[in-house]
């Protein structure tokens, strides 16, 4: 069968490298330029079509409210520039201790030890609840004589999870 009587386009001979030489395949949809580049040149025809318009727009004195077309400023409008003055703010540091030279409160500094011995422990640190932090020998709370007191904080969590249900009683027949 012949292509010109199913309408049919003959395939192409090879891939067509990009017209602007990037080393990429453009393709006949794109005028022979790949996808960047046929974007950037369609961004850079776009914003040519905006400059014009709005050049002639301020050329003609003419101003345009349908809100279709975008408004760009002239590039000499007098703005009147206010000096400002820096201000020195003194802030007093909340803790005694750091240094006080920077401005930004940082956390401990040097490595994670463990409050009992001492030891680094590094990313293998342990937080108690009563805010420490602990080796793997010392995590529990018998082996670092803990202060915080879990009997109360239990009771607590229960009670806040179990309210209490009364039921309206009922009238005896």
């Amino acid at each position: 069968m012949d292509h010109d009587k199913t309408g049919c386009q003959a395939p192409p001979e090879g891939p067509i490298l990009c017209i602007n030489n990037c080393g990429f395949f453009g393709s006949a949809a794109t005028m022979n330029m790949c996808s960047k580049c046929h974007k950037d040149m369609m961004l850079k025809e776009e914003q040519a079509k905006l400059a014009a318009s709005s050049i002639g727009n301020i050329m003609n004195g003419s101003s345009s409210s349908t809100g279709n077309e975008p408004v760009v400023a002239a590039a000499n409008v007098d703005i009147p520039v206010i000096s400002v003055e820096p201000k020195t703010v003194s802030v007093q540091p909340l803790f005694g201790s750091g240094s006080e030279g920077s401005g930004e409160a940082k956390p401990k500094d040097g490595p994670k030890r463990c409050s009992s011995c001492n030891k680094r422990v590094g990313l293998t640190g342990f937080n108690c609840r009563c805010g420490n932090l602990y080796c793997a020998v010392h995590r529990y709370s018998d082996k670092h004589s803990c202060p915080f007191d879990y009997r109360t904080a239990a009771r607590d969590a229960i009670a806040k999870a179990n309210p209490v249900v009364k039921a309206e009683k009922l009238d005896k027949i």
